[in-house]
């Protein structure tokens, strides 16, 4: 356990290199927000349950009161989760919803460790089809993902609980700092 958390503490550490990408991504949002755009997230697993996070810290408050802001998580619709898979794929369970909701002044945020999942590759291809713009957050395997985003974290670790810990610190740097934007 010891060894974990000096892992954990140097994979955090790492993240003050990663400060003016997460405060470019911050501002980003907030550009969107205010020429009308909405925030899409998505992601796998505890990706899924980190976009459902993100959208309920934009959605609710993170530790200002403020305006709701536009954020959906693609990961909560369980009849879309179920049925796409079933009738279709699921390489397109984020894909049509991303078709479907997604217009060019949005903003579409994919969360993935391995940055190789077909399902979000296949909503990042359509996103950036549609002229969306794109955030992603990944791990150190996370190529092909970062080619598909406008923005992309990187995190310092190839190791799904390393990645996920350093995306949840980076999404709260950002839900704060859209936050203070709205003070």
């Amino acid at each position: 356990m010891k060894a974990q958390i000096e892992d954990h503490q140097r994979v955090v550490a790492a993240m003050v290199e990663h400060i003016p990408l997460l405060e470019r991504i911050a501002d980003r949002i907030v550009e969107g927000f205010a020429a009308g755009g909405k925030l899409f997230v998505l992601g796998n697993g505890g990706s899924a349950a980190d976009a459902q996070h993100i959208a309920a810290e934009l959605v609710g408050r993170f530790k200002r009161d403020r305006k709701a802001l536009p954020a959906i998580a693609l990961t909560t619709d369980t009849s879309i989760l179920t049925a796409v898979p079933n009738d279709l794929n699921f390489e397109d369970v984020f894909t049509r919803q991303v078709d479907a909701l997604v217009t060019a002044k949005d903003m579409v945020w994919s969360l993935s460790v391995s940055g190789t999942s077909p399902n979000v590759l296949s909503a990042m291809s359509t996103a950036k089809r549609i002229g969306a713009f794109r955030i992603g957050f990944t791990g150190q395997r996370g190529a092909k993902s970062a080619d598909l985003c406008d923005l992309c974290m990187v995190a310092d670790h190839d190791a799904s609980d390393r990645v996920q810990e350093t995306h949840q610190l980076a999404y709260h740097l950002i839900c704060d700092r859209i936050e203070r934007s709205y003070a």
